[in-house]
Formats: C-alpha cells, sequence, structure tokens
C-alpha cells in the first residue's frame, strides 16, 4: 500500500511532509459550524490522539505514565499500557484481539505501524524524536512501553489467525475452499464467498460460528465437487492441534508452507505475508542512532486531580518546567503569556484565511469579518487562532483583528502594523488605515508588526 498517496501526499518523496495544524477541543468542536459538517465536529488524527489522552487521564482516572503518544509521519496513535495494551486510532479503540482480526477497521489501525516509521513516542516525562539526537523521556518508560508494544503486536499463529490473515488478503482467499455438509451430503464453497457473507451477518469465517455463516448462504453458492487447485480450509483447524507453529523457526514455517502451497501463489510468498500479520516491529525513532536520554522534572499530575489543581500545579513550576510552560501557550490565555508567539503563528500560519478570501479585495474581507457572529469559541481571555475564525464563521473582535492582520499582511508583507486591545474595543491599524472591532476579551494589549 502506498501510504503517501493514499493521504494525496505522494508529491513529497523526502522524509519531510507539511505539518498539518493540531486543533484543541474547542477548534474541532467549532467545525459543526463549518458548511457541510452536519454540525458535527472534526479533528485530524494528532488532535484526536491528544483528547483521547486527556480523556483516559481525566474521565478514566489512567496515570499518564500508562499514556504514550505514537506518532508517524502520517499519523498519531496512543498506546495505553493497560492489561494486553490498547492502541487508539481516530474514533476507535484497538484491542490487541482487534489487531489481529483482520476487519477493515483493523487494517486502518495497522496501516501506520506497518508503513511508516514512527517519529515520536511522547509521554508526560518527555519525548524521543527521530530528528534530535538528545531524548527528554525516561529511559525505563520508553522501554517499558517498546516491550509492552511489541508484545502487543505479536501473536502467535492458530487457524484463527491464520482465517483472519485470509480476511484482510483477498487475493489469497482464492487459494482456498471451505468443506460443508448440507443435508448430509458435502459440499465445497470458494474461500471469498464466505468472507464476503460476513458483511450480511454476524457471524465469522474465523471462529466458531463459521458453521452457521455457511447455513445462512444458498446452497447454490457451493459446489457438488471439490475444486482443483484450492486448500481445504478445514484441514488447519486439525493442523494445528498438532503442535504450534513458530514462525520465527525455519523448520516451522517449512512445515506451514506444505500445507498452504497454492496453484495461485507461491506458498513461501503466503508464508511470508502471513509472519508480517502476525509479528510487526516498529521502526522505532531511534534505531538507527542511540538518543542521550535527560529526563524532564516531574509534572506532578495525578489521576482524580481537578481542573483547577491540574492549572495550579503547572502554573507553579512554569518557570523550572519547558513543558508546563509551553502548555499556556497552547492553552493561548493571553493574560497568561507573552502574546508575541500567538501573533507570530497568526501572521505566518493561517492559510485558510489567506487562500478563501483571496478574491476580495480588503473592504470586502473587513464586511465578511463583521458579517460573522461576534462570538468566540473560546472562554474568558483565551484567543482563536486566523484560521479557526474563519472556519468556525465566528470569532470576538480582538480575533477578528488578528485575522484581518494575517489577510493583509500576506498581500503588503512589507507593511508595519498595530493591534491594540483597550476595553470594549479591538483596532488594527495598517498602512495609516484603522480598523475597529468590538470585544469581550477584558484584554490590554498593544501589538506590533515586525515584533519587538
Amino acid at each position: 500500500m502506498d501510504i503517501r498517496r493514499h493521504f494525496g501526499l505522494e508529491k513529497y518523496t523526502a522524509d519531510t511532509i507539511p505539518y498539518w495544524k493540531t486543533e484543541t477541543v474547542e477548534a474541532m468542536d467549532a467545525f459543526r459550524y463549518k458548511p457541510g459538517h452536519e454540525n458535527q465536529g472534526a479533528g485530524e488524527c494528532v488532535s484526536l490522539s491528544t483528547l483521547y489522552a486527556a480523556a483516559l487521564y481525566i474521565l478514566c482516572g489512567i496515570s499518564l505514565d500508562d499514556i504514550f503518544l505514537v506518532a508517524t509521519p502520517l499519523h498519531s496513535q496512543n498506546f495505553v499500557d493497560v492489561n494486553e495494551g490498547i492502541l487508539t486510532n481516530n474514533r476507535r479503540l484497538v484491542t490487541k484481539t482487534m489487531w489481529f482480526n483482520g476487519t477493515e477497521l483493523s487494517t486502518k489501525a495497522r496501516r501506520a505501524l506497518e508503513n511508516e516509521q514512527v517519529t515520536i513516542v511522547a509521554h508526560h516525562t518527555g519525548w524521543v524524536h527521530t530528528v534530535y539526537p538528545e531524548a527528554s523521556i525516561d529511559h525505563a518508560a520508553y522501554t517499558r512501553m517498546q516491550a509492552k508494544l511489541r508484545a502487543f503486536l505479536k501473536t502467535p499463529v492458530t487457524s484463527e489467525i491464520l482465517f483472519n490473515f485470509l480476511r484482510q488478503s483477498p487475493e489469497r482467499q482464492k487459494c482456498f475452499q471451505i468443506e460443508h455438509t448440507i443435508h448430509g451430503k458435502r459440499r465445497w464453497l470458494p474461500a471469498e464467498r464466505a468472507y464476503a457473507f460476513e458483511d450480511s451477518c454476524s457471524f465469522k469465517v474465523s471462529d466458531s460460528t463459521r458453521s452457521k455463516l455457511l447455513a445462512e448462504m444458498e446452497e447454490d453458492d457451493f459446489f457438488a465437487e471439490p475444486m482443483p487447485n484450492r486448500i481445504p480450509l478445514n484441514k488447519f483447524d486439525e493442523f494445528f492441534k498438532q503442535g504450534q507453529i513458530d514462525l520465527n523457526k525455519e523448520e516451522d514455517r517449512q512445515r506451514l508452507a506444505r500445507e498452504v502451497d497454492c496453484y495461485h501463489a507461491n506458498a513461501c510468498e503466503i508464508i511470508k505475508e502471513l509472519h508480517a500479520f502476525c509479528q510487526l516491529e516498529p521502526r522505532w525513532p531511534d534505531a538507527h542512532k542511540p538518543r542521550q536520554f535527560s529526563r524532564n522534572p516531574e509534572l506532578g499530575l495525578k489521576p482524580g486531580m481537578t481542573r483547577e489543581e491540574i492549572i495550579a500545579t503547572l502554573e507553579s513550576i512554569r518557570d523550572t518546567h519547558p513543558v508546563a510552560d509551553l502548555a499556556f501557550h497552547a492553552y493561548r490565555d493571553l493574560s497568561r503569556v507573552d502574546p508575541r508567539p500567538y501573533l507570530k503563528a497568526a501572521i505566518e500560519r493561517s492559510p485558510v484565511c489567506i487562500a478563501e478570501s483571496r478574491p476580495m479585495d480588503v473592504p470586502m474581507a473587513v464586511a465578511c469579518l463583521r458579517e460573522m457572529a461576534n462570538e468566540s469559541i473560546y472562554d474568558s481571555t483565551r484567543v482563536a487562532q486566523p484560521d479557526e475564525v474563519w472556519n468556525a464563521r465566528r470569532g470576538d473582535g480582538l480575533e477578528k483583528a488578528v485575522t484581518l492582520a494575517a489577510i493583509i499582511h500576506e498581500r503588503h508583507p512589507e507593511e508595519v502594523f498595530t493591534i491594540q486591545a483597550a476595553g470594549d474595543t479591538a483596532t488594527l491599524s495598517f498602512a495609516d488605515k484603522e480598523y475597529s472591532f468590538p470585544t469581550h476579551k477584558n484584554l490590554n494589549l498593544t501589538l506590533h508588526w515586525p515584533l519587538d
């Protein structure tokens, strides 16, 4: 599978691809205002994985010590170290059993780790990244996670696992047939027909409900004689009872290969694909070069803490813990942080509002912003980025002033400008013109571009 082509990124052939912005919970929820979203929120995988981590900690009481974010260039998931382990995958939780069931859902969950290098593993103690020689994650936590994830991604081969493998490999199904007795007579069915029928019932080829699935199928689907050059799947129920197969051993691979020799495919190819299905070794960020591990101080966040306690704890260590300090910038409460990083991001990284306003002249862009609902998607003194304003079609006056600044600056990058919020008015001063909007953020600040 060409996973880059799947995501429309085939033109990026190197290890660097465009960064997809991480949405906050509020921005994800605000997608319900965007035309075509039918009053539903939305979010990219990196945002959903972060939301999962927060929900697992806050709602489920799972320690942050057991939650790891695992990101590849094209996907972000969480590995949760509980029981056998759980992988989050966008809107689904994937257990180890689900990982190996061969369904479309599990195939989608598998594709990032199967096709891409893990670029970052993040944890409450820090991170390890494929680019940087230093790593701040606790080394013991990282090695524990590696061992647990390896165990999650590995299973012994059994008849059920073989049948699950065939479920996700339609091209291999044509090598097999299933024997079934109908009214006392032996009949044979192409395996691909049985797997296709799974979509119309709750029974499976791979487990004890197989006979019920076959009983629901039309008798005309079956053949009166065994089909030539097809292997009967039924024989593997007994084959695996004769002894466990270890696909890491050549002798066992050869023994299984003799049973799956097929006219349509080389047995070694099938065994190789089955081995890959049963055992995946992630391409870790530090696979090619050792890292210098230097752990950050403890954040001190424990399960059961209230929102106020979490904020107070992070506030108390901002001066000594860079992650705690950056958390407030991500929170975008301009009463708690230097607003200049916010403005820099707004002016330099707001492609949506710039692209969609390009057909408009400045007066039309101003009118468009004024027509938007005068309400922020954020509470209190937190502020939205311009693209969030544009996507949600709403914003506080200060946010609209910043959005307008991003739009005009892209057209006149040499011009200086000032944004001032005072009382109930936010004003953009750009090229001897002023654009004012009503604000309810109760912020008093003055921002200059270029930044001071």
